[in-house]
């Protein structure tokens, strides 16, 4: 008796999950430079009073922006 082994199933799969994979980390790398960028153009948009009220300086903004998007 011969049993066949269907071993490109196994192989689809794999690729399609790594393809899976990849889209769901753009995505989510999308989604961190879109928090990024956002909070970077609103604590820009303040004035040197309203950051100061939020115990900011105008050098904190990039800092600020990329541990909301990158380290939260």
């Amino acid at each position: 008796m011969a049993y066949e082994t269907n071993s490109l199933g196994a192989v689809g799969n794999g690729i399609m999950d790594r393809v899976n994979t990849l889209i769901a980390d753009y995505r989510a790398k999308a989604a961190r430079r879109k928090i990024y960028r956002d909070t970077l153009r609103e604590l820009s948009a303040l004035s040197h009073r309203e950051l100061c009220d939020l115990g900011l300086n105008h050098s904190e903004i990039k800092r600020v922006a990329y541990q909301a998007a990158y380290e939260s």
